[in-house]
Formats: C-alpha cells, sequence, structure tokens
C-alpha cells in the first residue's frame, strides 16, 4: 500500500484525481486536513509573519506580534463560536488527554463521584483518568455493541449527587456523535462538561448548556499541540486550589494562555482556520456543509454491499465507519483506494474497517471524489 502509486491511464483514476493539484485527499481522523487557503498562508508567514520581518516560529512568545496575534484568536473563538460573557477562553498545553487528567484533579473531591458517558474510546479514557482522583460513574454506555450507537435518555442512570457528567460529543473511533439538540443534560445544579475535540465548529452550538467544553486542536481546529478550553467562570471559581499553577485554569485564564511558554504555532493556525471559517459564513454554513458531505458518503454505503458500523440515529457528520463483505475484499479495497489517492482510512483496530474522517476543512469535492470510489468499488465486487 505505502508504494501504490496513481495510474493515470485508469478512467476511474482520471474521474477522482485531484485536478491541478500534486495532493492527495487526506481522510485522516487526525491530525485531520487543514483548508488550504491556511496552508498557502502558513507558508509565507514562516518566512515573515505580519511584515515583521521575522517567521512564526521564531517570535517571543511575549512580543507585541504575538500579543496581537493570541488577541484575535482569543476574540474569534468568541465570535465564531458565539461563545457568552460570564465565560473565559483559553488555550492549554498538550492535547485533550491533559484536559481529561485535569478536570477530575480540579472538580472531583477526593473519593468523590463524577458521572460519565462511555461512548467510545476517547470517552472510556476519560472515565478512567478520573479513576485516580475518585469513583467516577458509568451513567450510560455503548460498549455492549462496539460503541455502534448512542445510549438514549432512558438508557442513563445518572448518580444521586455527582460532582460532574462528562460526555464525548464525538466518538471518533467508532464514528458515532450525539444528535444536535439530544445532547445530555445534567440533573439539575450539576455541571455538564463536553469533550468536543472531533466536531467542535462542524454546527451550531449553545455554549450556555456547558459549564465546560474543551477540544484537541488536530481535528477541526488546527494542527496537534493545543487544546481549546472554554469554561464557566462560576465553574473555574471551584478548581482545587492545592494544585500547582500549572495544573490550575485560572493560572492560565490569568496570562492569556501564557502562564508559560505556549505552543504559539498551534494557536496561531487555530486563529487562521477560525478567520477561514468566517470567511466561509461561519458555523452555520460549515454545519450545512458538513451535513451534505457526509450524505453523498452514506448514501452510497446505505444502497447495499458495504456494512455501516453506526446505528443510523447515531451516526457521525465527521467520521465515517464501515466495514467490507470479507477480508480479501477489505485488502483490494484498501489497495485501490490508496492508488486513487485517499489517504489515511484504515479504521482504529478496536472496530477494524474504514474510517473516512471528513471534518470541516475537507472539501466537498473529496466527499464526491470518495463516494464515486465506492460506487465503482462496489461495482467491480459486488
Amino acid at each position: 500500500m505505502a508504494n501504490a502509486t496513481l495510474n493515470p491511464t485508469n478512467p476511474v483514476v482520471k474521474a477522482l484525481n485531484r485536478e491541478n493539484s500534486d495532493r492527495i485527499w487526506n481522510l485522516s481522523a487526525g491530525p485531520g486536513c487543514l483548508p488550504e487557503d491556511v496552508l498557502k498562508q502558513i507558508q509565507g508567514d514562516i518566512w515573515n509573519v505580519m511584515g515583521s520581518g521575522v517567521g512564526i516560529l521564531e517570535h517571543s512568545h511575549r512580543g507585541k506580534v504575538i500579543d496581537e496575534i493570541f488577541a484575535r484568536t482569543h476574540d474569534l473563538v468568541r465570535e465564531v463560536l458565539s461563545v457568552p460573557s460570564g465565560y473565559t477562553v483559553m488555550f492549554g498545553t498538550g492535547g485533550a488527554s491533559t484536559q481529561a487528567h485535569m478536570i477530575p484533579m480540579n472538580f472531583m473531591p477526593k473519593g468523590g463521584v463524577a458521572d460519565y458517558f462511555v461512548t467510545g474510546l476517547w470517552a472510556q479514557k476519560a472515565y478512567k483518568q478520573a479513576k485516580y482522583i475518585g469513583k467516577p460513574h458509568v451513567c450510560a454506555t455503548s460498549e455492549d455493541k462496539k460503541h455502534s450507537y448512542i445510549p438514549s435518555p432512558s438508557e442513563t442512570n445518572y448518580s444521586e449527587n455527582p460532582a460532574y457528567v462528562h460526555f464525548t460529543s464525538n466518538n471518533t473511533v467508532a464514528g458515532t456523535q450525539f444528535a444536535k439538540n439530544a445532547e445530555p443534560t445534567a440533573p439539575a445544579g450539576v455541571p455538564l462538561i463536553c469533550d468536543m475535540s472531533s466536531d467542535i465548529a462542524s454546527r451550531t452550538c449553545d455554549i450556555s448548556k456547558y459549564d465546560m467544553i474543551y477540544a484537541g486542536a488536530q481535528k477541526n481546529l488546527g494542527p496537534a499541540g493545543t487544546t481549546l478550553v472554554i469554561i464557566r467562570d462560576e465553574f473555574m471559581a471551584k478548581e482545587n486550589n492545592e494544585l500547582p499553577d500549572l495544573l490550575r485554569y485560572s493560572a492560565t485564564a490569568d496570562q492569556l494562555s501564557r502562564w508559560n511558554t505556549p505552543p504559539v504555532f498551534p494557536i496561531y493556525v487555530v486563529g487562521l482556520v477560525l478567520q477561514w471559517y468566517k470567511d466561509q459564513g461561519g458555523v452555520a454554513a460549515m454545519e450545512k456543509r458538513n451535513n451534505a458531505k457526509a450524505k453523498v458518503i452514506y448514501d452510497v454505503l446505505d444502497a447495499g454491499f458495504y456494512l455501516p458500523h453506526a446505528r443510523k440515529d447515531s451516526r457521525s457528520m465527521m467520521n465515517i465507519t464501515f466495514n467490507l463483505p470479507s477480508p480479501e475484499i477489505e485488502k483490494r479495497f484498501f489497495e485501490e483506494a490508496t492508488a486513487h489517492g485517499f489517504s489515511a482510512i484504515e479504521g482504529h483496530r478496536s472496530v477494524g474497517g474504514v474510517r473516512a474522517s471528513i471534518y470541516n476543512s475537507f472539501p466537498a469535492e473529496g466527499c464526491d471524489a470518495f463516494a464515486q470510489f465506492l460506487r465503482e468499488f462496489a461495482k467491480r465486487n459486488g
């Protein structure tokens, strides 16, 4: 597979190949693809950003140029994601897994209880980290069917007095997602926390429903290395004051995400991506586009031959997972897909099969091309 090359004499390849481009279709689950306009902007800014005569990778994180970039990026988060007043926006170091550690350290009393939805690999990992601090309770899970569905409210059992409720809105491995406006609602007075790493900015969201949202950047916001945190000020005030500064949210918030040297480059790219979203019409426009992109592929899967993993009412608009009828056909599928320019589509080992990740920045033309390939492959192998 690694040595497969495009065969320009194949008529299917001709139809699928990207016009006037030396790039292939990147369907990676993470890091995901970035808008090509953003990549071109980065190319110039690595040499000389904002006319400063110095590249973005070289600037002091305390200098005026980074002051401006960070302020603009924080403002864009508020504008593009419609963050209401009473919330703090910050960028943390590391990925979302760091937040999975920090949340129970800060908001779960030692030996206390918090409720976790375990609907996929990363939701399960967050639950396991909470065990180091207290007694997390699985209030709902889909583990019985390889996380192929989202549990219903009738399948959810909250504990009596949890410190908070935690869920993962989109499950990248299994390809499931909480439907819009059907996300969990915590019991009255209980804080609600959401890991939105793989679907943030993919659809409109009422942030006021949440006490904390966090998202690793490398799927829908930018490159790996930073995590966006949006946290209600009243909730942040309840953090564990006995922790070292860098493990408390207020320390980072008070320094405009610069308690120590931050990952400047990823945060800068997040700003460019958010500006690109804004220029495309904002999150509402991205949502409409994402729904159309996913439908093109799901329609082919539902026509037969392929075996979708996620239940229809639980399907992700970001990560499309499915299997082939046999191991032999699956092997042939990967060989041909790679030769046709579709990259990083192997499913996670826990699910197998195929996973096509079509985050915000993945072009609609790529979804059309992949759907065409799926149709042609099914005809030849069905």
